[in-house]
């Protein structure tokens, strides 16, 4: 069952340039569905639009098969986490979190038993007779949880809601609200510009541009099969090496800097096509003492993660990266021998920006799957 639908729904002020063009999506009962694109992309928009905070201009939402483009959000059963709490500073953390209960009239033991219980869920028992301002970020963020939670709202709508934490926290927040999500069976629609947080967090993701859709799918198809240029760059991280590539003289050289066989190009629409993008991931430039050498690159940038190593190589006039597993006495202006396979390579329309063919290791990973 469809928790939430979107039809043709547009979204332009001043009935001028389109913030959103298009949109059809369907998200399921119980679903973690995450939003996800770059500052100004309209994903935010477009949940302030789903929960009626938002007028559209074109379309249709429903929410459990109904139509609600015309009810006010107080009507469309959900709750909402705003980016930066929005917490009443003059009321205690008990307050704030029963705030909504006691709008409802809810009565005052149920909405004892519901605080309570939310309350050791969010382990912020303790805080109740607090008020915001003597919160850290991370309290704060779990009270605004809480007052979400508390609710019992089936649909749960959070705008990037660990923007103003730290990196620590905000990694131990992402299990805690996966975790949450789950043990409720609530549909969440989860707004970021990090796509380290869409990938770790969603069942499926929503990748947006420019007000367009640019693809749907689960974390690890559009990691392994982007759709175009623009997904290819933005999911990932590091981000996929591009570079501009031709065919000449028996070889696809790229950014004419690095040259492949031209006979290990298996397929023959790739051949033919002459506007051409390449893309491979930098786990796949691998460590030549593994697979043999294909290429010596000079080494431009060596970053040490202490489990992981990241070596950067200029091509042409694109920075590629390398990630290699585990600690490599690298450093910068060496001479290092790699292995880079075409069959590691994806290609791209350089004009259109689409995929014409997925990297032959990313769909042996996805049927291993």
């Amino acid at each position: 069952m469809n928790q939430v639908e979107l039809i043709n729904v547009s979204k332009s002020f001043d009935k001028q340039q389109d913030i959103l063009n298009d949109i059809n999506l369907s998200i399921k009962k119980g679903e973690f569905f995450v939003l996800v694109g770059p500052s100004g992309s309209g994903k935010s928009t477009l949940l302030r639009m789903i929960a009626g905070l938002e007028d559209i201009t074109d379309g249709i939402i429903k929410i459990n098969e109904r139509a609600v483009n015309h009810l006010p959000p107080k009507d469309r059963n959900l709750s909402m986490v705003f980016q930066n709490y929005a917490l009443y500073p003059h009321l205690t953390v008990e307050q704030n979190i029963l705030f909504g209960l006691r709008a409802k009239k809810v009565n005052k033991q149920e909405q004892q038993k519901r605080l309570n219980e939310t309350c050791q869920m969010m382990e912020i028992s303790n805080l109740l007779k607090r008020k915001p301002k003597e919160l850290s970020g991370g309290q704060r963020q779990r009270v605004a949880l809480a007052r979400s939670v508390v609710s019992e709202a089936p649909l749960c709508l959070m705008d990037e809601p660990l923007s103003n934490l730290d990196a620590k926290l905000r990694a131990h927040m992402r299990i805690e609200i996966k975790r949450l999500q789950k043990r409720l069976g609530l549909t969440m629609i989860y707004v970021t510009h990090d796509q380290v947080e869409a990938m770790t967090m969603g069942d499926r993701i929503m990748v947006l541009n420019n007000g367009r859709i640019q693809q749907v799918g689960d974390p690890i198809t559009l990691y392994n099969k982007p759709a175009n240029l623009f997904v290819a760059s933005f999911i990932g991280s590091p981000k996929m090496n591009m570079g501009k590539a031709v065919f000449s003289d028996q070889h696809l050289i790229i950014e004419d800097d690095l040259h492949l066989p031209k006979e290990s190009i298996k397929s023959a629409m790739i051949s033919e096509t002459k506007n051409i993008t390449v893309g491979i991931r930098a786990e796949h430039i691998l460590p030549a003492e593994d697979s043999g050498v294909t290429h010596e690159l000079t080494v431009v940038n060596v970053e040490q993660l202490g489990n992981e190593t990241l070596i950067s190589f200029e091509i042409g006039k694109e920075l590629w990266t390398a990630k290699w597993l585990g600690q490599w006495n690298v450093h910068t202006g060496d001479k290092l021998p790699v292995h880079i396979s075409a069959d590691n390579i994806s290609f791209f329309d350089s004009n259109s920006g689409r995929l014409l063919e997925a990297s032959s290791t990313e769909k042996e990973e996805v049927l291993a799957i």
